[in-house]
Formats: structure tokens, C-alpha cells, sequence
């Protein structure tokens, strides 16, 4: 059974400043703080490869002191909009109406909410009673293959069925204002929101580029490198120094078993849509990739307008291949890391 992507849909929230406009901020956040600290701070924003981000909330906001109950409350307000609007959007520009989708999968792991939003937006917006439902939480940046990966599933055993996966994130609002750890700083000075909804479909009649396999790898005894401890102030970034030499290690067997069970080889792959977690993690990609003549400039350019938006991003990347020229029978292969700590992986053919 085919399984196609009709279209993706990407939506920013109302506010943005680039990193110059940040930088001022900083200076009254870390006032009680050694002059040598606030510079390394500062360095690290300024060499984070990301000229922009985006946040639910203003920037003023995001450094005022407010409860986890606060900004938890912003996020669904917000989220919600953003979640609705993008698969408004999404809708239109596929022709399809709400009463079209037959599943719908919302991820997102930076807030909180139940009911989960998918319940919100089917009452927002009509969806069929019947529809089926999957939240996803706890995935991190992972998540947004990893809901693509369970649409692909649902619609090759549902032939002629239409899904939904809808990402929203806002590590904006897990921001830790009293947390100088370079965990929190790392994460603030790369992170930005954002959601995004791509659109899948099992019926004959729909175009896209198709599905070809859609598999996970998990890194054992790697738990502790990467995701949240929810505290009392609110979500508590974990982020270990070691997770881009830990990707390069287990790089060869995440990507080459998997092209191979395919008939591939990575020279047969014209297009890499990779989640941009960060600076340090696309040098990496780019390291092992570089001598094969392959790039991710899109990946690099996603991170540079945006930041890491958690499990959004990779469909940020995505949308940018999809407005592409492609010619017939290219392949593309799709790669996150997140959350376990795993790799999420799909093989794509236009």
C-alpha cells in the first residue's frame, strides 16, 4: 500500500528578535553573575549558528520571573493556535476538508495539557466523531518523524485513509530563569518554537512524495544524555556534552543497515532532511558526510532562520524539500534524534 505526504504546513508564533536583539536581555538576566561568565554566556549565543528565533511569548516574558502553572497556561493558550492554524493550513492548501482525516497525531514535550490538544482541535474545527486519535509525548525532537512513522503505519493498513500529524513546541516556556547550568544555557541559546503539520494520505488519487520505510534505533545505556526532569519550576532541560560524539559513534549502523535493507547505498540518496539539533550536531552530520559530496544546507538554513524547535524542525526541513524541483525516482532519506536516547529514520521517494 502506498503511502504518500500531501503537503506540510509551518506556522511561527506572533513573536521574534534575533540574536543581537537577545544579547541586551542577557546582560540583565545574568547582572548578579562574573563578568567572564556573562561573556562565555554571550559567546554561546553568538556562535550558536541561529540568527533568529521565534516564542509564543514576548521576550520580555520569557525572562520575567512567572510560575511553571504560568507559563505552562501560555503554552496551551498559544499552542493551541498555532496547532489549529497550521493544520488549517495545511487543509487548504491540499484541497482536502476536515471531514477528510481519518487520524490525527499531535506530538509535542514541552508543556502540558490534558485533554491533549488534538481533543481541542477536533472540537475547533469539526473533525469526524470516528477519528482516531494518538498524542504524543515524551519524544522530544524524535517525535516528529517518529508521528510520521505511526501515520505511515495506520494508513498502510487502512488503504484509502488520510491523516494528520501536528507539531507543537515551546522550549521558550521551559526556560529556567534561576538554572545557570550550561544545560539551560545551551538549550536557550539554540531553541526556539514553532509547529508544523504535515499531511499523509493511502489514497490512489493523492500525490506526494511516497513512504518507502520508516524505522527507529535506540542507543542503549544512553538515558540520561538527553530530555527534561520536571522540577517545581517547571521543565528542566537534561543535556549531556557527549551527544554529538555519541551520534558519530552509532552513525555508520543507523544509517547504512537501514538504506541497505532498502537496496540502497547513501550515494543513492539525492536529498538528507535532518532535524537540526544544534551547531555541534550538524558539524558532525556535515563531517561524515562531507567526503560522500553530499550536504544539509537546508538543515543549516532551518536552524539559522528558527533555532531547534523540538520535534517541529525536522518539518520545517521537509517543507523546504517539498517546494522543491525533484525529478522522478529520487530518494530521500529523513533523520531525528531524541529523547531514550534514539534515532528516528525515513526513506522517502519522489
Amino acid at each position: 500500500m502506498s503511502v504518500k505526504i500531501k503537503t506540510v504546513s509551518c506556522i511561527e508564533p506572533q513573536y521574534s528578535r534575533t540574536t543581537n536583539e537577545i544579547l541586551p536581555l542577557l546582560d540583565h538576566w545574568l547582572q548578579d553573575q562574573e563578568p567572564r561568565f556573562i561573556k562565555k554566556v554571550k559567546k554561546i549565543f553568538e556562535q550558536a549558528g541561529v540568527d533568529r528565533r521565534y516564542s509564543i511569548m514576548s521576550p520580555q516574558q520569557v525572562f520575567e520571573r512567572s510560575s511553571f502553572e504560568e507559563k505552562n497556561k501560555i503554552f496551551i493558550e498559544e499552542g493551541l493556535k498555532l496547532g489549529t492554524k497550521s493544520l488549517q493550513q495545511a487543509l487548504e492548501k491540499a484541497g482536502w476538508q476536515a471531514e477528510d482525516l481519518d487520524f490525527i497525531i499531535t506530538v509535542s514535550c514541552t508543556g502540558i495539557m490534558i485533554p491533549s490538544m488534538d481533543a481541542y482541535i477536533i472540537n475547533d474545527l469539526n473533525l469526524r466523531r470516528d477519528i482516531v486519535r494518538l498524542p504524543v509525548t515524551e519524544m522530544g525532537c524524535a517525535a516528529g518523524i517518529s508521528g510520521m512513522i505511526y501515520a505511515y503505519n495506520f494508513l498502510k493498513a487502512n488503504p484509502g485513509k488520510r491523516a494528520a500529524l501536528i507539531a507543537v513546541e515551546s522550549p521558550t516556556a521551559t526556560f529556567q530563569l534561576d538554572d545557570y547550568s550550561m544545560a539551560n544555557i545551551i538549550s536557550a541559546a539554540i531553541f526556539g518554537d514553532g509547529a508544523a503539520c504535515v499531511l499523509l494520505s493511502s489514497c490512489t488519487n493523492d500525490e506526494g512524495p511516497e513512504i518507502m520505510d520508516g524505522e527507529m534505533y535506540h542507543f542503549y545505556n544512553t538515558i540520561p544524555m538527553m530530555g527534561f526532569n520536571l522540577t517545581n519550576g517547571g521543565l528542566k532541560m537534561v543535556l549531556d556534552v557527549a551527544v554529538p560524539e555519541t551520534i558519530a559513534q552509532h552513525f555508520p549502523e543507523v544509517i547504512y543497515p537501514f538504506l541497505a535493507k532498502n537496496g540502497l547505498k547513501i550515494n543513492d540518496v539525492e536529498h538528507l532532511i535532518f532535524h537540526p539539533g544544534g551547531k555541534k550536531i550538524i558539524d558532525t552530520v556535515e563531517n561524515l558526510f562531507g567526503n560522500l559530496g553530499k550536504n544539509i544546507n537546508e538543515t543549516k538554513n532551518i536552524l539559522k532562520e528558527y533555532g531547534n524547535m523540538s520535534s517541529a524542525t525536522v518539518l520545517y526541513v521537509l517543507e523546504r524539500y517539498m517546494r522543491k524541483e525533484t525529478g522522478t525516482n529520487e530518494w530521500g532519506l529523513m533523520l531525528s534524534f531524541g529523547p531514550g536516547f534514539s534515532a528516528q529514520r525515513i526513506l522517502l521517494k519522489w
